[in-house]
């Protein structure tokens, strides 16, 4: 099955879906392992938040390589999933101690829908394998998202040095840039606890004019 940006909106504008998606479709097709998140959900960060709509970006490593996990935002997961994936579970622990409470569940695309763009570097993983396709050539698309919002200061929370580096270019003079250890079990206590990301981006929202983001409660948002 193709990989289908109908639904990207003005993303669907960028070189990338013209010059690169037709060889990772091919690459995609010719992988014997299944591969996640279900096709029609591979694109799911951009079609939910528009390049106009941005306010804030957490840029991911990939998907979770777990099945039923990743449905193609970054960290986020379905509602019924239980345990959290790691990474989420400490991203909640930060949160509560940041803002004293969490959302209900996995499913973060209420952020999504307040403007928070959860953009993974590799959009596919195969089943089991974090990272198996971080070769593929996803980065090229990432690098082009980020170029596209670089028009008006936004909020960049980068969890790791994959972010990072693929968030370089982005000038702190300009946006919000706050960078940390990544949330999973493996570094988040270098750095990644006790950086008060959610609050820190909301007070750089407010002195921009902007509505700060509801982090905690899908209801309200």
């Amino acid at each position: 099955m193709k990989l289908d940006p109908a639904h990207t909106g003005a993303w669907a504008s960028l070189p990338f879906f013209r010059d690169d998606l037709p060889r990772i479709d091919a690459a995609l097709a010719a992988e014997e392992r299944p591969f996640l998140p279900a096709p029609d959900r591979v694109f799911a960060a951009l079609e939910m938040t528009q390049p106009e709509d941005v306010r804030v970006v957490i840029l991911g490593q990939d998907p979770y390589p777990t099945p039923g996990h990743a449905h193609g935002l970054a960290f986020s997961a379905e509602p019924e999933v239980r345990p959290l994936p790691r990474s989420l579970a400490n991203i909640f622990r930060e949160m509560q101690d940041d803002l004293g409470s969490v959302p209900p569940n996995a499913d973060l695309r209420f952020w999504a829908r307040q403007g928070v763009l959860l953009l993974n570097a590799v959009l596919t993983v195969p089943a089991g394998e974090a990272n198996g396709h971080k070769a593929v050539g996803w980065q090229r698309l990432t690098a082009q998202v980020l170029a596209r919002l670089s028009d008006r200061p936004r909020a960049f929370l980068l969890w790791g040095k994959p972010a990072q580096a693929a968030a370089a270019s982005v000038d702190a003079t300009r946006h919000l840039k706050i960078e940390t250890a990544h949330p999973s079990p493996l570094s988040a206590h270098r750095g990644f606890f006790g950086s008060r990301p959610f609050s820190r981006a909301n007070d750089w929202l407010r002195a921009q004019g902007h509505t700060p983001i509801n982090w905690t409660t899908p209801e309200t948002s």
